[in-house]
């Protein structure tokens, strides 16, 4: 017997109706606490100087939390899991539109006036 049909023979077969996701729901739920604490905390100490390449990088990582939002809130889960998919979504999403509002705040800042003319003197 080769190594493989022994692995497929020790394999738990799939419960109908349930995902495999269904017992991992406290794991879940602790790793989804202890991330957000140690994201408010690695931002809070963050100069005021790195702001806005910290907020293109939260960017680029709050759009991958956005697929895997996406995957699990339209997958077939538990109603639970899927509800903290939709929260991970929601948060997901409001991280995102919220730093290109910032950012583009903080840009305005640094655009001189065109209606001065070309010296910058009024």
């Amino acid at each position: 017997m080769s190594l493989l049909a022994l692995l497929a023979q020790a394999a738990p077969a799939p419960v109908a109706g349930h995902a495999p996701a269904d017992a991992d729901f406290w794991g879940l739920l602790f790793v989804f606490v202890l991330a957000s604490f140690i994201g408010m905390g690695v931002i809070r100490r963050v100069s005021r100087l790195l702001h806005t390449p910290l907020m293109s990088i939260t960017n680029a990582i709050s759009a991958i939390a956005v697929v895997g939002a996406i995957l699990v809130t339209g997958g077939e889960y538990p109603p639970h899991i899927q509800a903290m998919g939709a929260v991970a979504l929601f948060a997901s999403m409001t991280n995102i539109v919220s730093g290109f509002l910032i950012t583009n705040r903080m840009l305005k800042m640094f655009k001189t006036d065109e209606k001065r003319g070309g010296g910058g003197h009024a």
